[in-house]
């Protein structure tokens, strides 16, 4: 339906309007005309209001077709891209899932592009709502897990695919954090590198940046540095214990993660809904801003090349 038909709709509400108005003055055997014709009039108000709805959504659609929701970007066959920065700068914008395929990799991966906070950002793992269990086994951290269909979907990547991202040369890690305020924090470690699995997929990063504290160095505190850094950690699972401490901290604190003995952050950790009591501070953690007692609401992980330059022609 059109806006003419739209306006005829209105034109004729109207009348029917000033006809219920009229009727009330009129004798009793009028009222079940009355009845009607207000019936009439309900349902033709609530049919020209959905007529403007769904005219609202194809407006929107059209306008910015490459935002939409749940998208995957099919690119075609012609051309390799190693991560999301290159897809970027060959002039795709919008965010959304795309196939890459890194030098290492013997096959194309499907991953999710953030094109925002300066464009360019493969992204790793995403924290939403609780509903993908990260307490998993050696195997699925290795090959990744969670959903990849939605562009608000929990997921990890894979550390395998973790690897072969950073082996490729120097990259930026971004992380941005949100509580249950909606408060929002970031933190940007240079030079981040994961190893092979040869390795346990041993963590290196460099230099900190950002709002929400240097929890991934332990730097906080020079005291507790020893046990809290996560410089150097190699990965565990609850099936595969590669941390430092007497008793396995992948078990106890529901995640794989890069634990010392144990951590002073825990991004893939139990879900909860910001503070909480637990045996352990099993939760999303991120010392340096909420302590070890309250779970973050969001996070996303992300990674771009260190001498990424926006081409923005």
């Amino acid at each position: 339906m059109g806006m003419i038909e739209i306006l005829r709709l209105r034109l004729f509400v109207f009348g029917l309007v000033f006809i219920v108005d009229t009727s009330v003055s009129v004798p009793d055997e009028c009222q079940q005309e009355t009845i009607r014709l207000r019936s009439q009039l309900r349902t033709l108000e609530s049919r020209v209001m959905r007529q403007q709805e769904l005219i609202e959504q194809f407006r929107s659609q059209q306008a910015e077709p490459s935002l939409r929701k749940d998208s995957f970007v099919n690119l075609g066959e012609l051309k390799d891209y190693a991560d999301c920065a290159q897809i970027y700068n060959d002039g795709n914008k919008g965010s959304g899932f795309y196939m890459i395929k890194p030098l290492k990799s013997t096959s194309k991966i499907k991953v999710y592009c953030d094109m925002s906070d300066g464009g360019g950002w493969t992204v790793f793992q995403r924290r939403s709502d609780g509903s993908e269990p990260f307490e998993r086994d050696w195997d699925a951290y290795k090959q990744g897990f969670g959903n990849m269909e939605s562009d608000n979907g929990e997921f990890w990547l894979g550390n395998d695919n973790l690897h072969y991202l950073t082996s490729q040369g120097d990259y930026n890690l971004r992380i941005n954090l949100v509580d249950f305020g909606d408060n929002q924090r970031y933190a940007v470690y240079r030079s981040f590198k994961v190893s092979s699995e040869q390795d346990n997929y041993q963590l290196a990063f460099g230099k900190y940046s950002g709002s929400a504290g240097d929890s991934l160095s332990g730097s906080y505190h020079p005291e507790v540095q020893w046990w809290a850094s996560h410089q150097g950690m190699k990965f565990s699972t609850y099936d595969r214990d590669n941390d430092r401490y007497e008793r396995n901290c992948a078990r106890e604190d529901k995640a794989g993660w890069w634990f010392n003995r144990c951590h002073s952050a825990n991004l893939n950790g139990y879900y909860y809904k910001g503070p909480y009591s637990a045996m352990t501070d099993n939760g999303i953690v991120w010392y340096t801003w909420h302590g070890w007692w309250y779970s973050l609401k969001s996070v996303v992980m992300k990674i771009r090349p260190e001498d990424f330059e926006p081409n923005d022609v």
